[in-house]
């Protein structure tokens, strides 16, 4: 097994996972330290360090609101501890591998977990990239910037950086997705076969990468978690334009009691939080991915209608009882419209669609709620509360294997674990999206 590896910036010694024929490596630096004077600029590359980094814990968790302090779905579900480490110290990454040698060239899935650009994790326990980095790839997941942290637009910060203004977490994002490009081999992964994917704001992150020119020589295919939702009017998800968003910095600076973006760097990151908190709980709207007119330059799911975006295969979906907004059926929807559209305006790569709609078990009878299909496409449903029963073991078996079928041969198609054919998946086409469903 590769229990230690060599990377650009040094040497890591990873730990057996619970399988141990997977090597996992937690807590790995792709960036430095967002603090201080670096506190909202685009992330910088991480530093070399000397000796071994022990890679056998994960980093703390971005700067949010405390987990499992509510009694919501998501606290019940894997939110629940109180007492994960949390530090504005963020920028790591995490790595399964079951690669013996670094020459094994395995392929990659990237992942990019959800919370609405406002919460989320890398340690959340249905990310558990074990059972995927069994069926033959290498399993990486990264941590980004959330919130004001991540999202803040300023008249200063502009004038500061007009090239990096605002999205800081999109471009934490990027930087991982950069530094697994240049650094997977040495766990044994193909850097020319790469897909990415994400589950809700992730999968919202998968639709900025896909349609980023300077990703399209790395991502050979995506996975979208429902992540497509075209709401008009929600500000989370419309992409106000940068000067919409230093108006909104500006009220957020003087809801802090600051003058200057200098005395905003001054203060304690968990004091922003906490205020951060505040503004959001008087009505205020959160920050979330802009139209900054540098980086991120026009709304991502236009430019995927418009087939502007890297050509290549896509798995793309939703549960069948996911509310936004109050809005049901909004992200089923949006799915069916985007491929429908990039269809007619030429897209060549395939797109798998499926709907996920088994019966979902517990006190809370919650139907298919949106992001439930995780247990499922991670197949760790050990790790849940829920009374899931043989049949839900198996649907989560075939949808693993069909997610990692799809990393390894970007068609998710293929051979269960008893040597029998699946059942076929379909590309959509412009008259029949052919919809698997998994119930």
């Amino acid at each position: 097994m590769l229990r230690e590896t060599s990377v650009k910036n040094g040497r890591l010694r990873g730990v057996p996972g619970n399988d141990p024929r997977v090597t996992v490596y937690k807590g790995i630096p792709f960036g430095a330290p967002p603090v201080g004077e670096n506190r909202w600029k685009a992330p910088k590359p991480c530093k070399d360090w000397e000796g071994v980094l022990d890679a056998s814990r994960f980093a703390p968790i971005s700067i949010q609101d405390q987990p499992a302090m509510g009694d919501d779905i998501y606290c019940r579900e894997w939110h629940v501890d109180k007492d994960i480490p949390m530090d504005e110290d963020c920028l790591y990454l995490n790595v399964w591998t079951p690669a013996n040698t670094t020459e094994d060239k395995l392929p990659v899935l990237v992942w990019y977990f959800g919370g609405a650009f406002q919460w989320g994790y890398t340690p959340e326990m249905e990310f558990n990239g074990e059972r995927l980095a069994r069926r033959g790839i290498i399993v990486v997941s990264i941590n980004y910037r959330l919130g004001v942290l991540g999202f803040l637009a300023h008249p200063e910060l502009t004038a500061e950086d007009s090239k990096a203004p605002s999205n800081f977490g999109l471009l934490d994002q990027k930087l991982g997705l950069r530094w697994v490009y240049d650094n997977i081999s040495s766990f044994g992964g193909d850097p020319d076969n790469i897909t990415i994917a994400g589950q809700s704001a992730g999968g919202g992150s998968v639709l900025h990468h896909i349609t980023d020119e300077d990703n399209f020589g790395i991502i050979r295919g995506a996975a979208i978690i429902s992540g497509f939702i075209r709401i008009e009017g929600d500000d989370i998800l419309r992409h106000i334009s940068l000067r919409e968003a230093e108006e909104k910095g500006t009220r957020f600076f003087e809801f802090l009691g600051v003058n200057s973006l200098e005395e905003a760097r001054g203060l304690d990151a968990l004091y922003i939080r906490d205020k951060y908190a505040q503004w959001a709980d008087t009505g205020h709207p959160r920050f979330s991915p802009i139209d900054d007119n540098a980086t991120y330059k026009e709304d991502p799911y236009e430019l995927f209608c418009e087939n502007r975006k890297a050509d290549i295969p896509i798995i793309a979906g939703y549960t069948a009882d996911e509310t936004i907004a109050d809005i049901e059926g909004i992200v089923g929807q949006s799915v069916h419209n985007a491929i429908d559209a990039a269809l007619h305006a030429g897209s060549h790569g395939r797109h798998y669609i499926y709907e996920f709609d088994p019966d979902i078990p517990g006190y809370d009878d919650p139907g298919a709620f949106h992001s439930v299909d995780l247990w499922f496409w991670f197949e760790t449903l050990n790790m849940c509360w829920r009374p899931f029963r043989g049949h839900h073991y198996d649907l989560a078996r075939v949808m693993c294997n069909y997610l990692a079928g799809f990393v390894k041969n970007h068609d998710p198609n293929g051979i269960d674990d008893d040597g029998s054919v699946m059942p076929q998946w379909n590309p959509a086409k412009k008259d029949d999206h052919n919809t698997i469903r998994f119930i």
